[in-house]
């Protein structure tokens, strides 16, 4: 188990450690939605961008949706992904941080990530001071303002009552409801994005400048499976695309952000 004063020890390791390193996020793997050959291409790709990173980096911020699916009962968690659980916990445990922010499709992360993991669960955003930089993160679920009726299915879902409730449904029956579930979500975001993707970029884009007005040097947003970089005036903005088949990732080192791929 991570205790606070072990967290705290990760964060000081990692800022000693952070010159001459980089900061690493991804986003949107999806793990666990596609057929097999897919996963196991993924899975791998995954382990490698983790390898890089601990490697490479010194801090790592995941920005949501990494697991199509997660959701933790008392006893039980999904089984599928724990390979990959366990090699980010030995980023943490080699005193790298990890930063999760939740997604449409995981925003049940739950005590084990943090509490067995040592993984930082953010349920909505993020905001780090890196290099000189600072940086605002959010998935980006729910941002475009004609994607309302999502935002009502996202207070239901997260509503601490009904996560209460869904727990009562034995584990096997309660997992494979949501996987169904999520596949369906996921049906109806391909066909909203084929029908209007270009609204939702510049709905998101519109987000993006009203935060670096706020003050941020760059805003960092998931959630569209567009790789997008914008160096405007104000400041950056970039999607981080999707980590499925172009595996997309940031790298910052000396101040700088790249929008890379694996």
């Amino acid at each position: 188990m991570i205790d606070s004063k072990q967290s705290s020890k990760t964060d000081s390791v990692a800022s000693e450690n952070a010159r001459g390193k980089s900061l690493f996020v991804f986003s949107d793997a999806h793990l666990g939605a596609n057929d097999p050959d897919t996963e196991k291409v993924k899975r791998a790709k995954a382990l490698e961008m983790i390898s890089i990173v601990k490697e490479r980096g010194y801090r790592l911020v995941i920005l949501g949706d990494l697991f199509d699916f997660w959701f933790e009962y008392k006893h039980a968690i999904p089984k599928q992904q724990l390979q990959i659980v366990f090699r980010l916990g030995d980023l943490v445990e080699s005193g790298i941080p990890v930063d999760y922010v939740s997604g449409n499709h995981d925003f049940w992360l739950g005590d084990f990530l943090t509490d067995e993991v040592g993984i930082t669960i953010h349920r909505e955003e993020l905001i780090l001071i890196e290099q000189g930089k600072k940086i605002f993160f959010i998935h980006g679920d729910g941002l475009a303002p004609q994607d309302w009726p999502y935002r009502i299915l996202k207070r239901i879902l997260r509503n601490r009552t009904n996560i209460r409730l869904y727990r009562l449904l034995p584990a096997d029956w309660g997992i494979s409801l949501a996987r169904w579930v999520s596949g369906s979500s996921r049906k109806h975001t391909s066909k909203r994005t084929d029908l209007g993707i270009h609204s939702f970029h510049g709905a998101y884009e519109d987000y993006a400048r009203t935060k670096l007005k706020e003050g941020y040097d760059a805003v960092l947003i998931g959630h569209l499976h567009t790789p997008l970089y914008h160096d405007w005036p104000e400041g950056i903005y970039i999607n981080t695309g999707e980590f499925i088949r172009r595996f997309n990732y940031v790298e910052m080192k000396d101040g700088k952000l790249e929008l890379k791929e694996l």
